[in-house]
Formats: C-alpha cells, sequence, structure tokens
C-alpha cells in the first residue's frame, strides 16, 4: 500500500534518515512535501530527486529555489501550511518550539503524524492530544517508539508504568567538578548516537530526557510518579511497559533512528531498514539510577510538567535559549540548569495554554527573560 508521505525539516538528520527509508522503498511513497528552515541548496537537491508536490521553505534570507516543479512556500509558516496539505503522513522532524504550529496544523488538516518533535507535547500539552484523536500522533523518538510498541495491544488495567531509559551522554561519569570547564565540543561528542547539535547538548545535560518524561505523560496518559528513568549506556533497550503482575515489556535494538522512522511512516508495517541486528552473544546490558544532583535539567523538567500550564512552555524556552548561549560561548554548561530554574522561578500568569496565540506568548516571555539573564 503506497503512502502520501510529507516530510518536515527534510534536511536535518531526522529527514535526512527518514529519506534513506523512502529511497530503500521507493515503490511505498509517493512525496507529497518537503521542508527546510533555512538550506535552499539541500532542499533543491532533494526536491529535484523526490519531486514534491511542494516545497516549503521557512527563512526568507536563504537564497531563491529555481527550477523546481514543485509549487514553492517560503517564510515564516511555510511549513506549518505544508502540513496542512492532505497526506497519509506527516513526519515532523524539525527541531524545536518551531514544530509546534506544523504539527497543530496537520492535525486540524486529520493528517497523521509521526511525531519527532517533543516540544509539540511538551509546550503544546493537552492541548495537542485533545486534537489527536483517533490515534493519530505515532511516535518517532525511540524511546516513545520503543513504548508505543511495547503497550501495543494492552488492556490499561495491566499497566503499572512505563520505563524510559538515557544514554548518560558524555559526561555521565564525570565529577561535577569536572563539568566547570567542559566546553561545546566536549558535550558534542555523544558516546553511542549521532544527532544534531541541540539534541546532543540536551543529552548531555539529561534535558532531553526530561523532555522526554513530559511528552511520555501526554502522549500515554500516565502519570508523572508512573514514569521510571534510568541510564543504560548501551542505548539497546530504548524503552518498555511495566505491569501490574511485577514483569516488564522491553524494546531494544542497535541504535539506528531508522528504524523508529521507518516504523512511524509504515505504520503498523515493519520492513527492513538495513539495520545492524541486535546481537546477543558476548553483550552485556547494564542500568543505573539517575544523577539529578548533578545533572539537574532532568529533575527541573519533571518539576515543570507536574506544575503544567505555563511551566513547561518556559522550560523548553528557556533551555533552547540556554542551549544556544552555550554552543556560542556565552555561558557555561552548569550554568544551563541555573538558567533555566531562574526562569521557572520568574513565571508569571498566562492563562491556559489551549491556543497558539497564548503558548507563543508564553514562550516569547520565556525567550527574553532567559536571553536577559544570559547576559550577565
Amino acid at each position: 500500500m503506497r503512502r502520501s508521505l510529507t516530510i518536515l525539516g527534510s534536511t536535518g538528520s531526522i529527514g535526512r534518515q527518514a529519506l534513506d527509508v523512502v529511497r530503500r522503498y521507493p515503490d511505498r511513497f509517493d512525496v507529497v512535501g518537503l521542508s527546510a528552515g533555512s538550506d535552499a541548496e539541500s532542499l533543491s537537491l532533494l526536491a529535484a530527486e523526490f519531486g514534491p508536490d511542494y516545497v516549503a521553505l521557512e527563512s526568507t534570507d536563504a537564497g531563491p529555489l529555481e527550477g523546481l516543479t514543485s509549487e514553492v512556500l517560503t517564510g515564516p509558516g511555510s511549513a506549518e501550511q505544508l502540513a496542512r496539505a492532505p497526506a497519509d503522513v506527516v513526519l515532523n522532524g524539525i527541531v524545536g518550539f518551531a514544530g509546534l504550529a506544523a504539527t497543530v496544523g496537520a492535525l486540524e488538516a486529520n493528517n497523521r503524524v509521526a511525531l519527532a518533535n517533543k516540544e509539540s507535547l511538551v509546550a503544546g500539552g493537552e492541548w495537542v492530544t485533545n486534537l489527536a484523536i483517533d490515534n493519530r500522533i505515532i511516535p518517532v523518538d525511540s524511546e516513545h517508539s520503543a513504548i508505543f510498541q511495547c503497550l501495543e495491544g494492552r488492556r490499561e488495567e495491566e499497566i503499572r508504568g512505563i520505563l524510559l531509559t538515557a544514554s548518560g551522554g558524555p559526561f555521565f561519569t564525570f565529577e561535577k567538578a569536572r563539568l566547570v570547564e567542559a566546553g561545546p565540543e566536549d558535550a558534542l561528542k555523544h558516546p553511542t548516537w549521532r544527532m544534531g547539535k541541540k539534541v546532543t547538548i540536551d543529552s548531555a545535560t539529561m534535558m532531553n530526557k526530561g523532555l522526554e518524561v513530559i511528552e511520555a505523560h501526554h502522549l500515554f496518559g500516565v502519570s508523572y510518579d508512573d514514569v521510571q528513568v534510568v541510564v543504560h549506556r548501551q542505548s539497546v533497550v530504548h524503552g518498555g511497559a511495566l505491569f501490574e503482575d511485577g514483569s516488564a515489556v522491553l524494546h531494544a535494538a542497535l541504535p539506528d533512528m531508522r528504524l523508529p522512522i521507518a516504523f512511524g511512516i509504515l505504520y503498523p508495517e515493519r520492513v527492513d531498514v538495513g539495520a545492524e541486528p541486535l546481537p546477543f552473544d558476548g553483550v552485556g546490558w547494564s542500568f543505573e539510577e539517575t544523577r539529578d544532583d548533578v545533572f539537574r535539567c532532568l529533575p527541573l523538567a519533571v518539576e515543570a510538567g507536574r506544575a503544567g500550564g505555563t511551566y513547561p512552555v518556559a522550560l523548553n524556552a528557556a533551555n533552547e535559549v540556554a542551549v544556544q548561549a552555550f554552543l556560542d560561548g556565552r555561558i557555561t554548561f552548569l550554568r544551563i540548569a541555573d538558567l533555566i530554574e531562574e526562569v521557572l522561578e520568574a513565571v508569571p500568569e498566562f492563562g491556559k495554554m489551549q491556543s497558539m496565540e497564548a503558548i507563543e506568548a508564553a514562550d516569547g516571555w520565556a525567550r527574553e527573560e532567559a536571553q536577559r539573564r544570559a547576559l550577565r
């Protein structure tokens, strides 16, 4: 069965790996649209190869898209506009808060969303999950895809909780004093995954896992108390379901994002994407407790999730500002968590987060507050 497919963030890590799946199974997909943030050159090359009906480029300063047979959408909001075009699946691989509007657009257009943009659920929360009726979000994050697969076919009363695994990033074994001098080049050396810069820094701070706890709460309807996070340095067990009888079902695979991507865009089918089979001979798996005293972004995120309302929006916005400030050399690694905490402590009342206008207002305030504090 052929699928019409739109890929948002097609020039990024998720988008490029999704297109590798399309190349492997060209008879299974009709590419409706491709979007990019600012990489006009790469988007033009991909459009020439895949012949989508539409291409969308968010930046107005990225250069022209010329000589294409596709209809061209440009400027802020073009990805959201593309997300509303009819498609069997919209894969949202946009990084950060910028992906929220596109998720909302796709859901409002009754398109199924294969979601790799965790910020859509962190900032959008219940508003987005209420839009996603009839199982129209299929998670693509490796951990949430794993949990989704472990929960399929299970009765709600059987489930005691869910398991989220974390790699721990490059610094997990470091003493806090050693992190004082940690720079971007150190934090970008992830031991098992190859990802974009922002996600890699989030992994180093453990904020990535904090955002995933909030995402899991909304995706699977579980309380924060029922989300267990453990550090699994091998990045082979990606998540699991915990049952009332004390047993667990775990999902395991070697680190390869093509697996959850292919499952997300072809759900409920599975296909061979060329991933290396999971070995069992002479292999050991370990699980450790998180180090919340050192990697404070995880407990900060869980606390913001519990508080709800404006707090997850502010958390995400402050984190995006802090990560960029760290990458730019303006703040230290340990300052990331401090800056986020300061913003959360100053959050004013914004009312319910039930519209893009409300969420964007809270997001804008938090970014300005974080930028101001980052300059101190």
